[in-house]
């Protein structure tokens, strides 16, 4: 069906209705229930996919049958029903929108050369390129800081951001948000969102819901505007944008019940660690969530947001909040034209979308949390699930110091609290028993010691877009500059909201100049820290670190702490709102008791405690009343337009992209070199050798990093076999438009263990010829130049985390043709299959422990040669040593017809490339 016709409209729901001075035409739900029976229980998440499936059917990707399951879900709340959802638009920040443009050139490429115009790859829906993970807290604690790192950013990344600016111009439906504006998900929400969409089709205008998929995990965010997004891969979102639809499973919705209030003193971001905790040990991987109960009358979309953006955390496709009163005082606030809100309203209430009081759908499961039993909490020390209760941080962390027995063995580490907050998953690699060390910062002499708090960050889409957070933490620094508190020396202090809305409202309310005098002056509008751009610690502190193996905290107010994430150096992170990140750059390690100890003592030498400092909940609320709607205007009047460097960037006007052999930033990819027309049989996998065996929660970090990497490695050698020196390697993230780089950092985490080898951290392996220990890049090719496959094997929730596509695309080009996990998340499974690598999971009791692997076996996987169809079983032979034989059947976790499809194709985008050259 062309984006330009109406779909067939078998039910004939078809109608309109008037919002403001304007009718727009809508495939209506309650229509639709006239023929398919009372549907007003169904999920308000399902329904949107519904209007979805009744807007798009064609007869072929959507038809009666689809529509029907939709409502067979209402009887068995699941179904295993493949259905085609078709966004409205796409969202894409950087670090995954370089490599999906640079991959959209070299489709352009590959249609050029097979004599076509390269113009048919094009955008169908519209894309939003958001610039927000490049710029790096290089400089800090000082009122030049903002300008040094923009300029430093512009300065690193010119060539990436000449190639965007080609985009920009070359590709029709594509817009870009340049850097020093914000955070993808807080523009999205601030600005991008319309809850309700329009366009004009056949003559009509037609209104449907907002929806998108986005090339960052915490697309979710939006959720808490009542619109449906989630993260994708970026594989994933250039099929999308091609016009793909997303395939999926009906899933199933769990309902999260929320009633009470919060108590004083307690912070949305204490709620959302709470919420996270529970979600995850309920379960809810592949599932939507959804937020219901008379709790949500009160709560702001500020507090939805940061709930919804978490989603990835505790494990959820999204995380709903549905269309109230609070959604229009939002957009209200934020900007949204009267029009606007007048057809949200209108088209809500039409659709039976809006929340009405005591209204509780069908759902697949519940759960239910009293506000008023959250307490202060952080979450850490490496997931952020792990929640641990504020009174109970001290005595948690010196848990894991005193559990710490020896390199290699792997440990938990629990502390129940009463508040049922945990400290879990210390390994002991970490700890081995530091002690303090001498640390001389700016003339004064002090010391270093275990749990020292180096990088204290208010950083982040999750609490930044959150202004009662973020006034609650000017609060702190207030309250604190005048009883003569000062920030201990060795914390890296950072201030990084999400958009320059922020930095106006705490101008606004007094308390940036607070937050300066304790070092938190604005070091950029990006992700900085939670990405993994923290920047370099003083050299002074990273001696003493690395002079006695000490074990520091970072403390920041973001979504991710995994391993060797923020700071290489920085083995326990702590996910924390604002203004606790504030606390405990005052109190200066994580061994302080916040809820007993001192922060420090004031000018008269009388202790300092954080109740005296925190902030009542009238106060926040008489701080939050200087956001202004006039702020949100000035600010996205100009989003699109940058500064002056931005401005004078000069790019040629040609639709097929000019690649220069000299750039170490962007590079044709080899995805389409040599692409015939049809694609070539899959084999079985005969004899390949292992690359890696993996333990569980093995991260999307850890197989492709984001953040800085070493001289010595092989991502750092061939950066400087091309003339680029150590200091100016920049991220692997900001080198994604460069598969040379990339495939080198491909299992390159400084904290992945690969079982293979005994007490080795790193990106190391086994070369089973030979026996030597080298880099698993330095491996991979040289079983390549033998000709012999690869496969990984892992353990529990293979891909945790971010939306990371090149984890499966250097998987992909280091020869990789299966990974045999014990389950996968969601996202990675998906760009696996993406890329044409085979996911297969252990049946249930088999797993690497009990077919005693060690990495010297050779694996056969055998049946791949037949047809690909959703959920198969293949047989894996494992041959050992000694030459003897085990055999488990694996499997296959390609769940969908669809996926099936791009597998046979070797990966989705070769697919729609040769789609799109037969129609042409």
């Amino acid at each position: 069906m062309s984006d330009s016709q109406l779909g067939q409209d078998s039910l004939n729901t078809l109608t309109s209705l008037q919002a403001g001075d304007q009718t727009f035409h809508y495939y209506s739900l309650p229509k639709a229930a006239d023929t398919l029976g009372d549907l007003s229980r169904l999920p308000f998440s399902l329904k949107v996919l519904l209007e979805n499936l009744l807007r798009n059917e064609d007869g072929s990707t959507v038809d009666r049958s689809h529509i029907d399951a939709m409502v067979q879900w209402l009887k068995h709340r699941t179904s295993d029903t493949e259905i085609q959802f078709r966004p409205a638009r796409v969202l894409m920040q950087d670090f995954t929108g370089v490599p999906g443009v640079v991959d959209l050139a070299a489709m352009r490429e590959a249609v050029k050369n097979a004599g076509k115009d390269p113009a048919l790859i094009n955008p169908l829906s519209p894309v939003d390129l958001v610039i927000d993970h490049s710029v790096m807290v290089d400089k800090f604690g000082n009122p030049s800081a903002f300008k040094d790192n923009v300029a430093i950013e512009m300065e690193r990344n010119q060539e990436r951001y000449e190639f965007l600016r080609w985009g920009q111009q070359a590709f029709d439906n594509f817009r870009v948000v340049p850097p020093g504006t914000g955070i993808c998900h807080q523009v999205n929400l601030e600005y991008l969102g319309k809850t309700v969409w329009h366009k004009p089709v056949d003559g009509k205008t037609l209104a449907y819901p907002d929806t998108l998929v986005g090339t960052d995990s915490h697309t979710t965010m939006i959720n808490g505007l009542g619109i449906l997004g989630w993260g994708v891969g970026g594989i994933e979102a250039e099929a999308a944008m091609l016009g793909q639809p997303v395939s999926m499973l009906i899933p199933e919705v769990v309902g999260f019940k929320i009633t009470g209030k919060l108590r004083e003193g307690i912070t949305a971001t204490d709620l959302v660690l709470t919420v996270t905790e529970m979600l995850r040990k309920r379960g809810v991987v592949g599932k939507f969530v959804e937020f219901y109960g008379d709790g949500l009358k009160d709560m702001p979309v500020a507090d939805r947001a940061t709930i919804a953006n978490m989603a990835p955390e505790y494990g959820a496709t999204c995380g709903f909040f549905p269309v109230d009163e609070q959604t229009l005082t939002y957009m209200r606030l934020t900007g949204r034209d009267d029009a606007q809100l007048a057809l949200v309203e209108a088209y809500a209430k039409a659709q039976g979308l809006w929340r009405e009081p005591g209204h509780e759908p069908l759902y697949t499961d519940t759960l239910e949390l009293d506000m008023g039993d959250v307490e202060a909490s952080l979450a850490g020390p490496k997931r952020p699930q792990d929640r641990v209760a504020l009174k109970n941080m001290k005595a948690s962390f010196e848990l894991l110091m005193e559990t710490a027995e020896g390199p290699g063995e792997i440990r938990e580490a629990n502390l129940e609290s009463e508040g049922g907050g945990t400290a879990v998953g210390a390994e002991s690699a970490w700890f081995e028993h530091p002690s303090s060390q001498p640390l001389e910062m700016n003339g004064e002499q002090s010391r270093l010691d275990p749990g020292a708090v180096v990088i204290a960050a208010i950083t982040s889409c999750t609490n930044t877009s959150n202004p009662s957070v973020m006034m609650a933490a000017g609060l702190i620094a207030k309250k604190a500059v005048a009883r003569g508190l000062r920030t201990k020396p060795w914390v890296k202090t950072s201030l990084a909201p999400g958009s320059k809305v922020v930095t106006d409202y705490l101008a606004v309310a007094g308390l940036q100049d607070d937050l300066d005098k304790l070092g938190f002056h604005l070091v950029g509008y990006g992700c900085t820290t939670c990405i993994g751009n923290s920047g370099p610690l003083p050299d002074a502190v990273e001696k003493a670190i690395t002079d006695g193996d000490l074990t520091v905290a970072s403390v920041l107010s973001g979504n991710r702490n995994f391993e060797g994430r923020v700071h290489p150096l920085v083995k326990t992170n702590w996910l924390a709102s604002p203004p606790l990140v504030v606390a405990y750059a005052l109190a200066g390690n994580v061994r302080v008791d916040l809820d007993k100890e001192p922060l420090g003592s004031d000018r008269d030498g009388k202790p300092v405690y954080l109740k005296d400092l925190w902030p009542s909940q009238a106060e926040i609320a008489e701080a939050v009343e200087k956001v202004k709607t006039d702020m949100f205007r000035k600010e996205y009047g100009e989003v699109f337009e940058g500064d002056d460097i931005w401005k004078s960037i000069q790019v040629p006007e040609s639709k097929v992209y000019e690649w220069s052999d000299k750039s170490t930033y962007i590079q044709h990819p080899p995805f389409f070199d040599g692409l015939q027309e049809q694609p070539e049989a899959i084999e079985d996998i005969r004899d390949a050798n292992i690359l890696a065996l993996l333990g569980d929660s093995v991260t999307t970090d850890h197989i492709s990093p984001a953040g800085s990497f070493k001289a010595d490695s092989p991502a750092g050698q061939y950066l400087q076999n091309h003339g680029v020196e150590p200091k100016d390697f920049n991220s692997y993230g900001s080198r994604r438009g460069n598969h040379e780089v990339m495939m080198r950092g491909t299992f390159a985490n400084v904290r992945i263990r690969n079982e293979m080898l005994d007490d080795v951290e790193g990106g190391f392996t086994r070369y089973i010829p030979t026996g030597e220990q080298m880099s698993i890049y330095d491996a991979a090719m040289k079983y390549q130049q033998q000709g012999t496959p690869l496969v990984v094997i892992a353990g529990k929730e293979y891909g945790t985390g971010s939306s990371r596509d090149w984890a499966a695309k250097g998987t992909r080009l280091l020869g990789v043709r299966a990974v045999v996990a014990e389950s996968y998340e969601r996202i990675h499974r998906s760009n696996l299959i993406g890329m044409g690598v085979m996911p297969l999971q252990f049946p249930e009791g088999s797993d690497r422990k009990s077919l005693k692997l060690t990495g010297e076996e050779t694996i056969s996987i055998e049946g791949l040669s037949g047809e690909i169809k959703p959920g198969q079983t293949f047989t894996m032979t494992v041959t050992y040593k000694d030459g003897s034989t085990a055999t488990c059947e694996l499997l296959s976790r390609i769940d969908t017809a669809n996926e099936a499809e791009y597998f046979r194709h070797g990966g989705i985008l070769h697919y729609v490339v040769r789609q799109m050259l037969q129609n042409a």
